[in-house]
């Protein structure tokens, strides 16, 4: 009998553990060997201070480091604009690192957040990373940890860029998610504002000239990343 209680058990915790949104459960990212040296860089970098810019989110906020650079400079490193992107993030991934301290020693002005594409696609193993309602909520649970520690910061919300070929699924995909996650603009402290539409041609084609990879900006992607959200960006940051 006590076999057979234990076995339910496990069955239903197993069925538990198979249904729980790995995308709003947050998670060190163990695998990459330099994920948590990084991290606790960000952390001292934060220290130093100013900041009245943050930049949050995977490779492609990642690399402004890299393609970026020249952009950044005549953007953003005048704003005291501090980057957290990491490359190969998740939702999950980024609610770890917030909740372990990346955003307690700064309050900037705006918070410029784009994530979740990472958490699309499928394992080496073939399985499913995540659904799009899971990444949906994946990126709603950051918003609101960003809000719940910065009341004072305004958040730019960015619809996550579009990738692959015009017919990929990761297109329709794409577009689902930044259609719901529209809907956390609240007009005051939350801006949702989606610039895909800057790196496409007529065709919806990504030309290589700007995503050579149709993931990653080139330099000249970065440029017409920071020339369409400058407008929007300036004028949350003259905002008290």
């Amino acid at each position: 009998m006590k076999k057979s209680l234990l076995l339910v058990i496990g069955v239903l915790l197993t069925t538990l553990a198979l249904a729980e949104n790995t995308a709003v459960v947050p998670a060190p990212r163990l695998t990459k060997t330099n994920w948590v040296s990084r991290h606790e860089a960000f952390l001292a970098e934060a220290k130093q201070g100013p900041c009245d810019l943050v930049f949050l989110g995977d490779s492609i906020t990642d690399w402004w480091r890299t393609r970026g650079l020249e952009v950044w400079k005549k953007f953003y490193a005048p704003r005291h604009a501090l980057n957290l992107g990491i490359g190969g993030d998740r939702t999950q991934y980024v609610l770890w690192r917030i909740e372990n301290g990346e955003l307690d020693q700064v309050k900037p002005k705006v918070v410029v957040l784009m994530i979740g594409t990472n958490n699309l696609g499928k394992e080496k193993d073939g399985s499913q990373r995540n659904s799009i309602p899971e990444v949906i909520e994946g990126v709603t649970a950051i918003v609101k940890e960003i809000r719940a520690r910065l009341p004072e910061t305004k958040l730019l919300l960015l619809g996550i860029f579009p990738r692959a070929t015009a017919d990929s699924p990761y297109r329709l995909q794409i577009k689902e998610i930044n259609q719901a996650i529209a809907k956390l603009d609240d007009g005051k402290m939350i801006k949702y504002l989606d610039i895909g539409k800057v790196f496409l041609e007529e065709d919806g084609s990504i030309p290589k000239t700007i995503m050579p990879d149709r993931v990653h900006p080139s330099a000249k992607g970065y440029q017409l990343w920071a020339e369409a959200m400058e407008p929007t960006l300036a004028a949350l940051m003259k905002q008290d």
